[in-house]
């Protein structure tokens, strides 16, 4: 008798990818991962950036208006970036009251003692609402610009007020250690030679730095691309957009309402 052996055969058949079809797809999602990286986490630091920097904002104005009730003078916020000979400073909230006694200035606005100025990320800054008639093509306006306060009466409103910071001691353009100690605002020599205060006070109009009114709106911005844009473009090819997302303050409550 002969038996069949064909329907015997048991034999399996596989079906998936070889080591060598593996190995190629893992290289694959390898390459794709790594060139998505550097997108995925801009993305994400831009997210982090943009979100942190509001929250930041709402507290220190919620904290201003606190302060501007405590104190039962005007006060505010001062955004301005920390004084650095290259221009490169991050900016930063500095929390101000006015004071005439110590400023000698009807419009004079010093740093509230025992406060530390809270430092914005690194990749973003805000910046006053800037017009086609008015572009930043150099870094005096920069620091214009990138130099305004937002100030609430004793009562908690939202007001205009003519803004003019100095340090505690009162003194204009202080030349020497002995003429101000103030650690937060002072002049660039004691800035640079005694390492005596961050940013520069409201004495030098021609860095962009002298008496002007509050704001009540702003914008915020990516520092990065700002730089990067050429800087007789940098209305057109950029701020005309962010124009449309100005912040604005509500003047009753202090929050923020974006346009």
């Amino acid at each position: 008798m002969i038996l069949r052996t064909d329907k015997m055969k048991t034999g399996t058949r596989q079906s998936g990818l070889t080591l060598i079809e593996q190995t190629v797809v893992v290289a694959c999602i390898a390459i794709l991962v790594v060139l998505g990286l550097p997108a995925g986490r801009a993305f994400v630091k831009s997210f982090e950036s943009q979100g942190s920097t509001r929250a930041m904002i709402s507290a220190a104005l919620a904290s201003a208006r606190a302060i501007a009730a405590k104190e039962q003078h005007y006060a505010g916020i001062r955004f301005q970036q920390k004084y650095q000979q290259d221009g490169k400073g991050c900016q930063y909230i500095v929390f101000i009251v006015h004071d005439f006694d110590k400023t000698g200035l009807a419009n004079g606005f010093r740093a509230v003692e025992g406060i530390e100025p809270i430092r914005l990320p690194e990749t973003v800054g805000a910046m006053e609402v800037v017009g086609s008639d008015n572009d930043i093509d150099d870094d005096d306006e920069v620091t214009d610009k990138t130099t305004f306060s937002v100030i609430f009466s004793p009562s908690g409103k939202l007001v205009i007020h003519e803004v003019r910071v100095r340090n505690r001691d009162g003194k204009y353009q202080p030349s020497n250690p002995l003429e101000s100690q103030d650690d937060i605002f002072n002049s660039p020599g004691n800035i640079e030679n005694h390492n005596i205060g961050m940013f520069i006070q409201d004495d030098y109009a021609d860095r962009g730095l002298g008496a002007e009114p509050s704001r009540n709106s702003f914008i915020i911005y990516d520092r990065d691309t700002f730089e990067k844009v050429d800087k007789d473009k940098r209305y057109d090819d950029y701020l005309e957009d962010l124009a449309s997302q100005e912040i604005y303050i509500n003047p009753y409550t202090g929050t923020m309402i974006e346009k």
